[in-house]
């Protein structure tokens, strides 16, 4: 809950809290009086005003300690802006390129001031519905989780520095623990008043799910890496709708689930809402667009994502392997190049193996939703869901039923055979060739 100095702004006390913040008065040279502020919130959660003066802009993202929608007798925890902000600082630390500035943070006001990522600038997610092409994602997204991610692990911190970087983050409670329902323990609980899928067309389908025996196993083997293993800062929700974009930038934004955790569920998650937006373009193509070059190149970005993923957080490795700080592995214990070797091979392939692991949860996730009848159980993620994070647009823009179960079903069957069978693959080629018995690009099967 909010402090005592709280108190949520509006266009007028806005402009009064800029102009008693140097920090942000400065960044404008004190030029307030032709200031332009437009709240853009979506009228759920936050607020969040775009400043525009005549020497510079920003976007301050003010987080309430209750549900804006729903009012005062919702509460929701405003350390989320703290998480939020520190890991901003801490990533944009380590990739520049890709992580939008922070200007000014006040934790008592639950304020974010950060870069104005002006147009053409859109989120990723709204790009793949549209089917546009961005050249330089995977160069961009392997770049931002290689340098994020190593940087922030045992492969280059002390054990000390590890742990004191772990304690700084493990407050985030509430936003873990909602990770842990909607992801690992919902989609699989026939029980739970937390789901929906796209019925009646997908109920057999939800019903095999949620009897899949070796699904369950499985996922609880995941849900035990999730919340034991501190092995990065991970990002937490790393969706395509956590990403802006244009044809020659890449921004990360959004990490208010940050928490030290298994590096996979980044990457993984990343990775399973391409393979997302790769199954609902038959549900976006018409008979100007058949989507099947679009599909190609989705398929070629995945594919390149985790090749230069693998290349970039090995060459890091390497470079700090001898020197660096790092303490996971000694290089007087691990003392040739044949031993090194063998080392990062079985790390990476662990990881690689985590991530798929990690990608087919989050698909599933995404098959359903949590319904208003949750609120009396478990506030907090039942107004998570309500505020549409769980609507996975890809799949929801399709207005036709029918064509949209299509879509959803032929995610899920690949979701569960990846989850089950992710230790067969060794390469994310082998991967992406399994995509065609599940009928992705049914265009060209078809034909």
């Amino acid at each position: 809950m909010g402090s005592s100095g709280f108190h949520p702004l509006d266009e007028k006390s806005l402009m009064e809290y800029i102009k008693d913040t140097p920090a942000l008065s400065s960044k404008l040279s004190n030029h307030l009086h032709d200031l332009q502020i437009k709240e853009v919130g979506d009228g759920n959660l936050n607020f969040v005003y775009i400043v525009v003066g005549s020497s510079a802009s920003f976007v301050i993202k003010q987080g309430l300690p209750y549900i804006r929608s729903l009012g005062e007798s919702w509460p929701m925890t405003q350390d989320r802006s703290y998480y939020e902000a520190m890991a901003l600082k801490e990533k944009r630390k380590w990739c520049t390129d890709h992580v939008p500035e922070v200007y000014h943070f006040d934790r008592e006001m639950a304020v974010i001031c950060m870069r104005y990522l002006e147009p053409p600038h859109i989120i990723l997610r709204k790009g793949l519905i549209a089917g546009i092409e961005y050249p330089l994602l995977a160069h961009h997204m392997s770049e931002f989780m290689a340098t994020t991610l190593f940087f922030t692990s045992l492969l280059y911190h002390t054990t000390a520095e590890h742990k004191r970087s772990v304690a700084q983050f493990c407050g985030n409670i509430e936003l873990c623990r909602l990770t842990e329902q909607v992801v690992f323990s919902d989609p699989y609980n026939k029980t739970s008043q937390c789901n929906r899928w796209t019925s009646p067309y997908l109920d057999h389908d939800v019903e095999a799910l949620q009897k899949d025996d070796v699904l369950k196993i499985e996922i609880a083997e995941l849900k035990s890496l999730f919340c034991e293993r501190s092995q990065a800062l991970i990002h937490g929700d790393l969706h395509t709708s956590s990403v802006m974009v244009t044809q020659d930038s890449t921004q990360v934004i959004d990490p208010e689930f940050a928490f030290y955790g298994p590096i996979g569920f980044d990457v993984g998650a990343f990775l399973g809402n391409l393979f997302l937006a790769l199954f609902a373009q038959d549900g976006h193509a018409d008979q100007g667009d058949d989507r099947r070059a679009y599909k190609e190149w989705i398929l070629r970005t995945i594919e390149e994502t985790w090749i230069l993923f693998h290349r970039k957080f090995i060459a890091l490795w390497n470079q700090h392997w001898e020197g660096g700080s790092g303490e996971a592995y000694l290089p007087e214990i691990y003392n040739s190049h044949e031993l090194q070797h063998l080392v990062q091979k079985k790390y990476m392939e662990d990881l690689f193996h985590d991530s798929l692991g990690f990608g087919a949860a989050k698909m599933i996730r995404w098959m359903g939703d949590t319904s208003m009848t949750l609120f009396a159980r478990l506030p907090i993620c039942s107004l998570w869901r309500i505020v549409g994070v769980a609507h996975v647009e890809d799949f929801e823009s399709i207005v036709d039923a029918r064509k949209r179960a299509d879509c959803e079903r032929r995610a899920l069957e690949f979701a569960k055979m990846l989850m089950k069978e992710r230790r067969r693959f060794h390469t994310i080629t082998e991967v992406v060739s399994a995509i065609h018995p599940h009928q992705c690009l049914k265009n060209q099967v078809d034909d």
